[in-house]
């Protein structure tokens, strides 16, 4: 295995992450990381578990135990959708007879 900065191969373990997967160092240029990370994208399904949620008041790590996304990424998508809509002016919306 090689540093991903600088291709040396002189290299230290350095922890684990969350997931327990193996964290390295490298000695020469100090640069972090993991070995095969598994970045996945957030289905527009899941954001829609999760808006719905949000609006039922269900709690941050509520919402993580039932989707399995991260508390932080739920917060920054929840303070989106308030901006969100505090830039939707109210005539734009649609009136319920």
């Amino acid at each position: 295995m090689r540093c991903p900065r600088c291709e040396q191969q002189e290299m230290i373990k350095n922890g684990k992450i969350h997931n327990g997967k193996q964290r390295y160092k490298c000695k020469n240029c100090g640069r972090q990381w993991v070995e095969n990370p598994q970045n996945c994208r957030i289905t527009e399904e899941t954001k829609k578990i999760i808006a719905n949620c949000l609006l039922e008041k269900v709690s941050l790590r509520g919402i993580h135990r039932i989707t399995g996304v991260a508390v932080s990424w739920i917060q920054e998508y929840s303070h989106e959708i308030y901006h969100k809509a505090l830039l939707t002016p109210l005539s734009s919306k649609k009136k319920v007879r």
